[in-house]
């Protein structure tokens, strides 16, 4: 197993993606995080392959934390998820030696992808003393993955999803099931299928507000690059 340490000083935010990593073969969540110091102190005590890292955390950057652990010996390895998006941190991040940069929000499908290359990516490694030029260029496109747009499933139609897209677009902010359904003129019922099949392969991404009651509503927004 991958075992995983996620940092986020949002708890919710945590927990969601955390829930994710569980849902992807082969990967553990070994604990959470909500600041620097808690990250530092897993890692001190072994056995993290992987950090889930943000960038905005309360006692330091996740950046700054990074060259960190680089400076204390950890070769732990490090994929950034964070809504920062300026290109200085982007090309920090790579320097620093971050394997992927995920951008939020996200949906479950996009970080699946950063996490089965990642796990690709040792499988090729394990074992490997030596490389000729063929194996090192296979090595670095590992991590080069590209997004695909899952095919309709039966009962889905291309208008109809076209529709909900245009009102997810057109939206100022994400929308429940219930305001897409109220804009598109479709049924609630009709609306939360196509979300759910819509987020699950990735064209939206799926946030929470939670209310009064302690419940979650889900609320859904266009994902970046989706087409």
């Amino acid at each position: 197993m991958i075992e995983v340490l996620v940092v986020d000083d949002d708890f919710r935010v945590a927990e969601i993606n955390a829930a994710y990593v569980a849902r992807v073969p082969g990967f553990r969540v070994r604990a959470k995080a909500h600041n620097a110091a808690q990250a530092l102190a897993v890692l001190e005590g072994g056995g993290t392959d992987l950090v889930l890292l943000d960038q905005y955390l309360p006692d330091e950057t996740g950046l700054s934390l990074v060259r960190r652990i680089r400076e204390l010996g950890h070769h732990t390895d490090v994929i950034m998820v964070t809504a920062a998006r300026d290109i200085a941190t982007v090309q920090t991040a790579m320097r620093y030696g971050a394997l992927q940069y995920l951008v939020k929000p996200f949906s479950f499908p996009g970080l699946r992808v950063k996490l089965e290359a990642y796990a690709q990516l040792r499988r090729t490694l394990d074992g490997a003393e030596q490389a000729e030029q063929e194996e090192v260029d296979r090595i670095f496109g590992t991590l080069r993955t590209a997004t695909t747009t899952a095919p309709l499933p039966k009962g889905h139609s291309a208008p109809t999803t076209e529709l909900i897209r245009r009102v997810l677009l057109g939206a100022a902010r994400p929308l429940s099931a219930h305001e897409v359904a109220q804009r598109s003129g479709l049924s609630r019922s009709t609306a939360q299928r196509y979300l759910k099949r819509m987020e699950e392969s990735g064209r939206l991404s799926l946030t929470l507000k939670y209310g009064e009651t302690g419940r979650p509503e889900h609320r859904y927004v266009w994902a970046p690059g989706a087409s």
